[in-house]
């Protein structure tokens, strides 16, 4: 399998970049939050990368962090979705904004993306719920630092990725850790 290719930048056609590895010229299917971060043609560049092989192709996809080809992973390991759409999705939203999706269970926010229905985004929410790595993650990194140890504070004390980030939000945007685990607490208790 290949794991990563690192070599110069020759052609850049969206979701396709040709990446030059000392002679070899790999054809690699990106999502758009890679491609806008690529360097200009004949520039060195590192890609993370999946090896897919089927009955009439073999092909690679291509991303700029693990996090991205990690959350591609997971988004192809559910049924009906294969790698067009992991792409399509993760064109549509970063990472960070995909968990934040999962963890809040906004169909409608997925729905907006090219090629998700309203079948398919609820499948999606429900599939990825708990393995994205970064649900609880995102919902802190849209906020201050504070307030990813008050939701990893809430998650601790019981409650739910979801219910934690409803409160997150209705805090203040400056709070302290304290102050906001108590301010959550009481909103929660309600």
């Amino acid at each position: 399998m290949i794991g990563k290719l690192t070599g110069t930048l020759s052609d850049k056609n969206p979701p396709q970049v040709i990446v030059d590895c000392n002679g070899v010229g790999y054809e690699v299917q990106v999502p758009m939050s890679t491609f806008y971060n690529l360097p200009a043609s004949g520039q060195r560049v590192t890609l993370l990368t999946h090896f897919v092989v089927r009955e009439d192709a073999q092909i690679l996809y291509g991303f700029a962090t693990h996090a991205e080809r990690e959350a591609f992973r997971e988004l192809i390991k559910i049924t009906g979705v294969g790698p067009r759409m992991a792409l399509a999705v993760l064109s549509g939203l970063s990472v960070a904004e995909l968990a934040q999706t999962v963890t809040l269970q906004d169909s409608a926010r997925l729905t907006k993306v090219p090629g998700i229905g309203k079948k398919t985004a609820e499948r999606l929410l429900l599939e990825l719920k708990g393995k994205l790595g970064a649900d609880i993650g995102a919902v802190a990194a849209s906020g201050s630092p504070a307030q990813s140890d008050i939701l990893q504070a809430l998650i601790a004390l019981g409650y739910n990725d979801k219910e934690a980030a409803l409160a997150l939000k209705a805090l203040p945007a400056d709070v302290g850790v304290s102050e906001g685990i108590k301010l959550a607490l009481k909103a929660l208790a309600r």
